[in-house]
């Protein structure tokens, strides 16, 4: 008796589409992240109660909390937030455009480059923090003062990743591009900057965490007249309430973290077509 022919066979059993299952990876990071600062606060709160530290230096976790959350429906404090995160926007705003046209224009030109390459590593390793009293002087304590020194300190990060995004595109797209009758500023901004997009979002998003401890650091010692720096200043300088220094020290990190994902979520909207970005928003 003849085998039927292998067309005739019943087909092999296919193995079932597994289906995914667990947690992504963004969200085990939230949620260890949540479980570390949980496991800090329970431990503050225990060596506080215990008098191990004094609760003047160190107040109970649960005091802080809600000093917290008080100071969030507390107008005068909201009013200095307000003030923080507008020289923050403005100054990020302006040092992200003008940092990134000066990259396309270094990353483009070898010439420009090099000529700008002896300066560029002189001011840049100057403090920020150093610069308050320059500021101070030239743009007097109020807003031109804070947002001067973001322009200055937070340009580096988005001015070199500009660069570096430049010098990282492929040459033959440039090519292909020229081929078909492209000038070069046609296919600095139709190929060189798409493809150096990604390397200056990073930029932004170092620069932006960057905008915000320059801004809270220059009303805390510039004398600024309002902020978030300055109210920090006013709760330390009373002596007697610890727990609004580090209320207003733990709504500082939440801001920070808060324009962190913002950025992300901007970063991951705009540049959805990147393969790194398309894994880690599974």
């Amino acid at each position: 008796m003849t085998a039927p022919p292998a067309s005739a066979q019943a087909p092999a059993p296919t193995q079932p589409t597994q289906r995914r299952t667990g947690l992504s990876e963004r969200t085990k990071s939230i949620l260890f992240g949540a479980i570390g600062v949980v496991v800090l606060f329970l431990v503050a709160e225990i060596v506080s109660r215990s008098g191990i530290v004094s609760e003047f230096f160190l107040p109970p976790t649960s005091v802080v909390l809600g000093t917290t959350l008080s100071l969030l429906v507390d107008p005068q404090f909201l009013f200095a937030v307000l003030s923080t995160l507008q020289a923050w926007a403005i100054g990020l705003a302006i040092c992200t455009i003008a940092s990134v046209a000066l990259g396309l224009l270094l990353g483009s030109s070898d010439i420009a480059y090099t000529g700008s390459r002896t300066l560029i590593e002189f001011l840049r390793p100057i403090p920020s923090v150093a610069l308050i009293p320059v500021a101070m002087v030239m743009l007097g304590n109020g807003l031109e003062m804070k947002v001067g020194l973001i322009i200055y300190s937070a340009a580096w990060p988005i001015l070199f990743n500009t660069i570096y995004g430049m010098h990282d595109v492929d040459p033959v797209a440039k090519l292909t591009s020229q081929s078909f009758g492209r000038g070069r500023l046609s296919t600095m901004l139709n190929v060189s900057l798409p493809s150096a997009l990604p390397f200056i979002f990073t930029g932004i998003r170092v620069s932006a965490s960057v905008a915000l401890i320059v801004a809270v650091s220059a009303e805390f010692f510039g004398g600024a007249s309002e902020g978030l720096g300055r109210w920090l200043l006013e709760a330390s300088s009373t002596g007697n309430r610890p727990d609004l220094v580090y209320a207003g020290t733990i709504i500082s990190g939440l801001l920070g973290l808060a324009i962190n994902a913002l950025l992300a979520l901007i970063e991951r909207r705009f540049l959805a077509w990147q393969p790194a970005l398309r894994q880690t928003g599974n």
